[in-house]
This record gives structure tokens, C-alpha cells and sequence, in this order.
């Protein structure tokens, strides 16, 4: 059974910064595609960010402020936040598109990132 771990959410203020951290464990033979996605209040969910091995791909809303980056020996994603702007509040979900028993997306429970003054 697969898992996705996420932590490091929470308040921050516009302009501050935040690190999102995603662990995939369980029976991973290996990983395609890692990210992040977000869901606003009454919005639909969007993607932020995703990467595989050799390519990253961003959201035009967060290009040039967030940066994902990923340790595949530890099989886990990252996502640095800076100069957050209060748009960006959402809960934050992991994804990953990977190989166990069969090839598959999985999904984290969702990280709350606030930006408020």
C-alpha cells in the first residue's frame, strides 16, 4: 500500500515564504511523475507544479516564485514557496504518478498554506 506524506504548511505572511515537503512509502517499484496541486475555497483544484526525472512544469501563477525539487532516492517532492501572495491560500495536495503492484496516481490528505496579514 502506498502512502504520501505531506507537512509543512501553515500562516504566513504576503511576501514570506513556506517549504512543502511530500514522503511517498510503501511498495514503490518506481516513480514517473511527482507534484503539487491546490484547492482554493470554492475553486476546483489546479496544478501548481510537477516533476519527473529530467523536466519541471509550473502553473504561469507560480512561475519565477515557487521551485519543486525532488529526492528520488528518498522519494520525496518538495515544493519552496516564496513571495507568497494571499491568492495562494488553499489546501495543497501531493500527487504522484507511480509504479507498486500497477502503475497509478496516489494523493496526500492536503497541506492548509494560509497567507493573511
Amino acid at each position: 500500500q502506498v502512502q504520501l506524506v505531506e507537512s509543512g504548511g501553515g500562516l504566513v505572511q504576503p511576501g514570506g515564504s513556506l517549504r512543502l515537503s511530500c514522503a511517498a512509502s510503501g511498495s514503490i517499484f518506481s516513480i514517473n511523475l511527482m507534484g503539487w496541486y491546490r484547492q482554493a475555497p470554492g475553486k476546483q483544484r489546479e496544478l501548481v507544479a510537477t516533476i519527473t526525472s529530467n523536466s519541471t512544469n509550473y502553473a504561469d501563477s507560480v512561475k519565477d516564485r515557487f521551485t519543486i525539487s525532488r529526492d528520488s532516492a528518498e522519494n520525496t517532492v518538495y515544493l519552496q514557496m516564496d513571495s507568497l501572495k494571499p491568492e495562494d491560500t488553499a489546501v495543497y495536495y501531493c500527487h504522484a504518478d507511480l509504479t507498486s503492484w500497477g502503475r497509478d496516481v496516489h494523493w496526500g490528505q492536503g497541506t492548509q498554506v494560509t497567507v493573511s496579514s
